[in-house]
């Protein structure tokens, strides 16, 4: 039989401390996560016929939304991803009732009056962000989109990019509709 010494704890004392110390971390964590709105996929990218990228927005219903924009940094950190000239994209300011919207991913229809910020084109070396958010008091959702060049030029004809991996066309808008 083991015995303890006075003041010094056996060895599954350590481990209580971890576990304990492991519980806390991950109740605040689970806390903390019904604090912010859920991520959905609602949002895809795809090539055209032609070559050219395009953007899929699919709002819940009628939904108010803002925050609506597509942007793209630099992949490495010490590039100035901060400096407008390092970005690519653009911003849709205030709010608006969504609809679904298909347009050029660089072309977002011209009555959102979005504004441009550096290139206006899918640059390799950067990781882009298509999102946007519901706009009302309980603000429950994101959409949001993030991809690659790479990605895009992986998708076979009828496929987009959502939900972090490619997939039909069809897929996606049952993904959109169950995430509502």
């Amino acid at each position: 039989m083991r015995r303890r010494v006075a003041g010094v704890a056996g060895p599954t004392a350590g481990i209580r401390r971890r576990v304990a110390a492991m519980a806390s971390v991950v109740g605040a964590l689970a806390l903390l996560s019904g604090c912010g709105a859920e991520l959905r996929p609602l949002a895809a990218v795809y090539l055209d016929a032609s070559g050219a990228a395009r953007a899929l927005l699919r709002p819940c219903g009628d939904d108010l939304v803002q925050g609506l924009g597509l942007t793209g940094v630099p992949d490495t950190a010490d590039s100035g991803s901060d400096s407008v000239r390092n970005r690519s994209g653009w911003k849709v300011p205030g709010k608006r009732h969504g609809s679904d919207a298909d347009f050029p991913l660089f072309s977002p229809p011209r009555q959102w009056h979005s504004r441009a910020a550096g290139e206006q084109r899918l640059v390799p070396a950067y990781t882009y962000e298509l999102a946007f958010g519901k706009a009302e008091y309980n603000y429950e959702y994101t959409g949001t989109v993030t991809f690659r060049s790479a990605d895009l030029n992986r998708l076979k004809p009828g496929q987009v990019w959502a939900d972090g991996r490619a997939m039909s066309l069809g897929g996606f808008e049952r993904l959109a509709e169950d995430s509502c």
